[in-house]
């Protein structure tokens, strides 16, 4: 039996795409390096989400990089809202 302390979901924010990408921080496409390709990180880059926690639009790659990321699941994230990561 595994015993993993998954974070309850506080927010289910809506993934969507925009005619133009937002822009990640550089910062945030260097925490995922390792964990993600390059190409996937620009797939994910034309994703955009409504942070409920900074109330703007940020790119998905800063959100998956946030430490309140939990998962993402058809067409939304669950975040656990506790903090977010500002990426610059």
């Amino acid at each position: 039996q595994l015993n993993i302390d998954i974070p309850e979901t506080k927010f289910n924010v809506k993934i969507y795409q925009k005619d133009k990408s937002l822009r990640a921080a550089k910062s945030a496409k260097d925490a995922l390096k390792g964990v993600v390709s390059k190409k996937k990180i620009s797939t994910l880059q034309k994703d955009t989400i409504h942070c409920p926690l900074l109330d703007s639009e940020r790119s998905f790659v800063e959100c998956f990089a946030c430490e309140s990321f939990i998962r993402r699941v058809t067409g939304e994230v669950h975040c656990s809202g506790i903090k977010a990561t500002i990426f610059k």
